[in-house]
């Protein structure tokens, strides 16, 4: 269940990140250099956006993490240096949202993800 490197992934500290609403803590699972894409009605897949370094996801996840909702891992796979996860959330007015990532390690961290997301409208 780990990278190439034989370094583990930690599955436990993505869930309680996620479901904690800790984005320190999640940060602490990303490579320096790392780099997010993200896909959704916003961002099509042929311009998609990009988070790049820890500087970048450390904002992004601030401010996804202090909005008014939960988050729930649903769903975690590893295999190798690849990492699967759904997470899915709900805003305190009920819509929900729901995201699916497709995720590359480097020594047991994230060094590349593919975000794909869907929310009610």
């Amino acid at each position: 269940m780990g990278s190439a490197a034989g370094t583990a992934f930690d599955t436990e500290a993505l869930r309680r990140g996620i479901e904690a609403e800790d984005a320190t803590a999640l940060l602490s699972l990303y490579t320096d250099d790392a780099e997010i894409r993200i896909v959704d009605r916003n961002s099509q897949p042929s311009r998609p956006r990009i988070v790049h370094g820890l500087d970048q996801i450390g904002e992004m996840l601030g401010t996804v993490y202090s909005r008014n909702m939960t988050h729930h891992l649903d769903q975690c796979v590893v295999q190798g240096d690849h990492v699967a996860f759904t997470e899915s959330c709900r805003y305190a007015d009920g819509v929900r949202v729901l995201g699916t990532s497709m995720v590359s390690l480097r020594d047991g961290k994230i060094a590349e993800q593919i975000l794909v997301q869907a929310w009610d409208e």
